[in-house]
């Protein structure tokens, strides 16, 4: 009996950060399907709730406000997790956040938020699990780090770059420390996939989306449930054997497409201004 069938996750707990929009609601809402219950987490806490009132005709889902680049957010998401429902088995680390800009340009504040969401948000929610659950039980556990197309570099977003880069290598790190505790970890690295809550992100007059669909060589821009459904691929039991590895969700563009933006494009991309107070990060 193949392991792809209906039910595949009935009675698995998971958590999804950045699981109330874009991709991250994709991912909730296939594993909802799926059978699991899932605990979504997201700093804007009005997106969450929202989210999770649309998706419990799906099945079982929480939403608990977190901002991931804070210890305290991500001991109180993961306590209450267990709280309600005893137990952990999925981690999709999906949570992130970055803003094209200039290398020479960042300021130390933008540079800083960047990392600390995307990469010490990821460690932070990662050795939370692992040790109030993962290391605890003779089943282990599964995490998912969604990182990025940054294999050849990323012009003009050299702090998400730098930082998904680190993600992929911690990644690779954890699944060897952890794998006598029956943990796997993988990434997986989605191209350019469209969703609007990715695209109302960027400036109105700038569309980075359809500067990277010439490049790819299907010639279409993927959508948030080839991502989705790569992810719960990498939790099922048919990737019981696939630990430290990078799955690629990008129709071979990072064998083949130009970068996103070459020098040349510099001029064209828009100002950005580091205000603390109104970041989506």
């Amino acid at each position: 009996m193949s392991v792809f069938r209906p039910g595949l996750f009935k009675d698995k707990v998971a958590i999804v950060t950045g699981g109330g929009t874009g991709i991250g609601k994709a991912i909730t809402e296939e594993l909802l399907t799926l059978g699991a219950r899932v605990v979504i987490g997201s700093r804007d806490g009005d997106k969450l709730n929202t989210a999770a009132t649309e998706m419990k005709k799906l099945g079982d889902v929480t939403p608990i406000r977190c901002n991931i680049r804070k210890e305290e957010d991500v001991k109180n998401l993961v306590e209450k997790t267990l709280e309600k429902y005893g137990k952990i088995d999925f981690l999709v680390n999906n949570g992130g956040g970055q803003f094209p800009c200039p290398a020479a340009d960042f300021s130390l504040k933008g540079w800083n938020a960047v990392i600390e969401t995307n990469l010490t948000g990821t460690y932070l929610m990662s050795r939370e699990v692992y040790n109030k659950y993962f290391k605890t039980t003779e089943n282990g556990g599964c995490i998912v780090n969604i990182i990025a197309d940054m294999f050849r570099g990323f012009p003009m977003m050299a702090h998400t770059g730098a930082a998904r880069a680190g993600v992929e290598n911690l990644t690779r790190s954890l699944a060897i420390e952890w794998a006598q505790q029956g943990v796997r970890v993988n990434c997986l690295a989605p191209g350019p996939i469209f969703s609007q809550t990715a695209s109302d992100n960027y400036a109105k007059d700038f569309a980075p989306f359809e500067i990277a669909r010439p490049g790819i060589p299907a010639k279409r821009l993927g959508n948030p449930q080839e991502v989705s459904s790569a992810v719960c691929f990498l939790l099922s039991p048919g990737a019981q054997f696939i630990s430290g590895a990078t799955l690629r969700v990008d129709a071979g563009g990072s064998l083949h497409s130009k970068q996103m933006w070459h020098i040349d494009d510099h001029e064209n991309i828009p100002p950005y201004t580091w205000n603390p107070y109104k970041s989506k990060l």
